[in-house]
């Protein structure tokens, strides 16, 4: 069986847990599609699972950026199919699994990239630094409503683009974005999510583990690095919030980056949620499930 599966949903379900079963049970290999898990040393931030505990099963996509380098989808698209394509001509099964919403459409859908202008962008940034984000996004909302309402008004790079996108193309910037159908090689779509009063239980134990496995030095080797310069690396959840207190470490800076880390991965949650349930072909499953494996394989048999 070649038929790949995209595991989305919410962070901290149970996607990988259930990446590598499937793996194993159908002879596949692991494609990434979390943006952040493409760079190199974040590990531990992003709950990247470590060689050690793969199990042997082929892993794409990760480690692939230096924190200093800006994630591009476009150059995403291209090599995740590579990789599914490869995997496929392998009579294995590609098993694509992470939480970054337009990376597995990117994958799995037509997405047009349209080009860029670096007179426009270089204005569009210097804007963006003189009055902030919330202006520009009311600009947004005037010219493409339907972009404005995908994008939050705090997140000043996505707005830039997708006012730069509208400048250059005269056109919505939404006009871009995939238009779900049949997905790629008719890829099996299966979406986990818990309970919500346990999913934030979880994610306050992951947030403490990672913290006690060594987030906080993991974050100052990167710094080293140049993560602070990283224009996409340093805005990931964990890394952004502990960026804004290092390198003061006393016990009251680190509590309140903790509590600041676990709210902004509820409100990822939320985003995921919005993101991928607006999507009809996801085949829902509970991630509590004790007959998980099963139940998703036995779909997958029986629509192939």
């Amino acid at each position: 069986m070649t038929r790949p599966i995209a595991l989305v949903g919410p962070t901290a379900t149970g996607k990988s847990d259930l990446a590598l079963e499937l793996a194993e049970r159908l002879d596949g290999e692991i494609v990434n599609t979390d943006a952040m898990q493409l760079y190199r040393g974040m590990d531990i931030g992003t709950a990247k699972l470590p060689v050690a505990e793969r199990r042997g099963v082929p892993h794409h996509l990760l480690d692939v950026l230096e924190v200093t380098e800006t994630a591009s989808v476009a150059a995403y698209q291209r090599d995740a199919r590579a990789a599914v394509d490869a995997i496929r001509r392998r009579e294995r099964t590609p098993v694509a699994v992470g939480g970054s919403g337009l990376y597995v459409q990117a994958l799995l859908d037509d997405l047009a990239f349209p080009g860029t202008d670096p007179a426009v962008r270089t204005r569009l940034e210097r804007e963006l630094a003189e009055v902030g984000p919330g202006v520009l996004h009311g600009r947004l909302a005037a010219v493409d409503p339907d972009a404005a309402s995908t994008i939050l008004p705090s997140n000043g790079r996505r707005i830039v683009r997708a006012l730069e996108v509208v400048e250059i193309t005269g056109r919505p910037f939404a006009a871009s974005l995939p238009r779900p159908g049949r997905p790629r090689h008719d890829t099996l779509l299966v979406g986990l999510d818990r309970d919500t009063a346990e999913l934030d239980a979880r994610i306050g134990t992951r947030v403490d583990a990672m913290f006690d496995a060594g987030l906080v030095d993991e974050v100052r080797a990167l710094e080293a690095r140049g993560l602070r310069a990283g224009e996409t690396a340093s805005r990931a959840v964990g890394y952004r919030e502990l960026l804004e207190v290092l390198p003061d470490d006393g016990p009251e800076q680190l509590a309140e980056a903790r509590r600041r880390i676990v709210v902004a991965t509820r409100r990822l949650v939320r985003r995921q949620r919005s993101w991928f349930r607006r999507d009809d072909r996801v085949r829902w499953f509970d991630a509590a499930s004790p007959t998980l494996v099963d139940e998703v394989v036995t779909v997958l048999r029986a629509s192939s």
